[in-house]
């Protein structure tokens, strides 16, 4: 009775894999686009908002904290009460105001009601080195939620054993064994590798994510059918594994850049053997008919 209630207790298992992927795609403000959707309408928003490092005039903010709480709100304001939210980030920057996932986490935990769920430690094996600090490895996400009916499908992404594992695993009277057959929980250490120049998935942006890292967030905390939200769009990897995974996508982005992103993209899939059909919007209102 209680999986029937509340996305709390489905999985991907308990719903239809959409036969039209809709896909919105605008370039404009990320505040002015947040506005004019509808309350509660979005079940996974999945953002790698700028830092403040001055990569581009799209990466340029005197008062970032000032800035971001306007799309954290109206963030919070779209979610649903089953939805979560990703934010990408990073705490190594030295200076106030540069964009530090702290002042983002500070401003959430002070003046909205969104909760903490896990912060997810992204470890990546290449990178740049360094001589006056430690070189860096990591990047660190957040995932909040609107309530504690929060939806999460572990099964979707656990990570399966090794026949010698498993049967190890299997003799251990703690865990559960019809779990253990589905495979491990991933953790929230994630080692997934950082995109270098040479990446066959590279279309252009100077901050592009791997499909894999976006996949296994978008497989876990949305559902097929489900729509999904990116505000800050970049390269278009959230939409491209939506078509992927069956999930409506919204994404929006100040540079228009990111048009071409997302086509390169779609040429990238089709090299692949992939499906890309979906259906393109224009507007809002047709979004949600």
């Amino acid at each position: 009775m209680r999986k029937n209630d509340s996305l709390k207790h489905k999985s991907a298992l308990d719903f239809e894999f959409p036969k039209e992927i809709k896909i919105l795609h605008k370039i404009l403000d990320c505040v002015e686009f947040l506005k004019q959707l509808p309350d509660n309408s979005i079940q996974l928003i999945c953002i790698d908002p700028p830092y403040n490092l001055k990569l581009a005039e799209w990466d340029i903010y005197k008062d970032y904290i000032g800035w971001a709480s306007k799309w954290i709100d109206e963030a919070y304001r779209v979610l649903s009460q089953n939805g979560n939210m990703i934010v990408f980030g990073g705490i190594q920057f030295r200076d106030t105001k540069s964009g530090d996932l702290f002042d983002i986490i500070q401003y959430i935990r002070h003046y909205t009601k969104f909760k903490l769920i896990n912060t997810i430690i992204w470890h990546y094996k290449n990178g740049i080195s360094a001589q006056r600090f430690f070189a860096n490895r990591h990047e660190e996400i957040i995932w909040l939620a609107k309530t504690e009916n929060y939806y999460f499908d572990l099964d979707s992404v656990r990570v399966p054993y090794s026949e010698k594992d498993l049967k190890n695993a299997l003799k251990d009277k703690r865990l559960n064994p019809e779990n253990t057959r589905k495979g491990k929980n991933p953790t929230n250490v994630w080692e997934v590798g950082r995109l270098n120049g040479n990446s066959k998935e590279r279309v252009g942006h100077p901050t592009q994510k791997p499909v894999e890292l976006i996949a296994r967030l978008v497989k876990s905390l949305s559902y097929p059918g489900a729509v999904v939200l990116d505000f800050f769009a970049g390269s278009g990897t959230v939409g491209r594994v939506c078509i992927n995974e069956g999930r409506h996508c919204l994404m929006c982005d100040s540079d228009k850049k990111s048009l071409e992103y997302f086509d390169k993209h779609l040429l990238a899939m089709k090299e692949l053997g992939q499906s890309t059909s979906y259906k393109a919007i224009e507007n809002i209102d047709d979004f949600f008919v």
